[in-house]
């Protein structure tokens, strides 16, 4: 794939929760905004979010040029790619609809402009062949929510991704203050999500168990490991829980005992029983609050540790690189 000019149009493809998440961010950096969505009322609710969105983004600081104006909305498919120069796509996680608009995609799209899915569950290897023309530009950029504040966006190419592609993704996501993750092989969930899933199914189990409650074990997490995962992950955690000798005495150390402890985790089978336990027990832990509420404090704390870990990037602190 031949150089190419700079990414300055960004088609957003679906304009769901991910979608309008990721409008609002790029729209942030100071990129123009394409979006597009069948949805009724589809463009009233993308604009309502990133309305509701610009106050935290102006808080982490806006790029040159941004403003909310540079969104337009079509929901003509064709129209939204002319002149697009990165698509970021959010469509529904059915496999033959991703393909279907991957042929779409290829057709109408220039062979150097890249199709990046936020797909969490499809591997691209599996939605690439509606692509036949240009597989090589289809890639997975996968972001976490919300995008617009949560920095990480995990990066798996499919059979037939090419090393370009990739390259060419992680540079443009790097250049609007992400932090990327080079995934090398293609795994259900990539990474993060499978990190969650394996906290989650051990969480699950206590709180089944009956050995904790919902607001204890959450407590437990937030209070707990989740304040230092905040700073640092888990492989640099353990080299300072080492010591002086770093993770070779951490393993030393704690190797046997985190081996006794695997063999006691729980497998729980999400049945309806348990599911309405786990139910309740979160109930419970939220009494009163609404679903936005809760977010309002999980986006206020959230911006705080965003400045905090920022400043003290800017300062020269010390920070774990990305995995190459």
């Amino acid at each position: 794939m031949a150089e190419t000019k700079p990414i300055r149009c960004i088609t957003v493809i679906g304009t769901g929760v991910i979608g309008a998440s990721w409008a609002a961010l790029y729209l942030a950096k100071g990129l123009q905004v394409v979006a597009t969505d069948p949805a009724p009322n589809a463009e009233a609710r993308l604009r309502e979010f990133v309305a509701n969105a610009w106050p935290a983004l102006e808080r982490l600081g806006l790029a040159p040029g941004a403003s909310q104006a540079n969104l337009t909305f079509t929901a003509d498919l064709g129209e939204a790619l002319k002149g697009a120069d990165f698509v970021q796509e959010n469509a529904p996680e059915r496999i033959e609809f991703k393909q279907k608009l991957y042929g779409q995609l290829d057709e109408l799209l220039p062979p150097d402009v890249i199709i990046a899915s936020s797909s969490s569950g499809i591997p691209m290897s599996q939605i690439q062949p509606g692509a036949a023309a240009h597989p090589e530009r289809c890639v997975i950029g996968h972001p976490f929510n919300p995008p617009h504040l949560i920095p990480l966006v995990e990066i798996v190419g499919g059979a037939q991704t090419s090393e370009e592609t990739i390259r060419r993704a992680d540079e443009f996501y790097t250049s609007i203050g992400r932090k990327t993750v080079r995934i090398r092989k293609e795994m259900p969930g990539h990474v993060a999500n499978r990190l969650q899933a394996a906290l989650a199914r051990e969480v699950y189990y206590l709180v089944a168990e009956g050995v904790v409650s919902a607001a204890d074990v959450d407590t437990a997490l937030s209070w707990g490991p989740g304040l230092r995962w905040g700073i640092m992950g888990n492989m640099m955690l353990n080299h300072l829980g080492g010591g002086a000798g770093g993770i070779e005495h951490f393993f030393q150390q704690f190797a046997g005992p985190m081996m006794a402890w695997w063999k006691t985790l729980g497998s729980p089978e999400l049945t309806p029983e348990v599911q309405k336990k786990l139910i309740d027990s979160v109930h419970a832990e939220v009494g009163s609050r609404t679903v936005e509420e809760l977010e309002a404090d999980r986006d206020a704390v959230l911006m705080g540790l965003l400045e905090l870990r920022a400043a003290g990037h800017r300062g020269g602190a010390p920070h774990a690189a990305a995995a190459e």
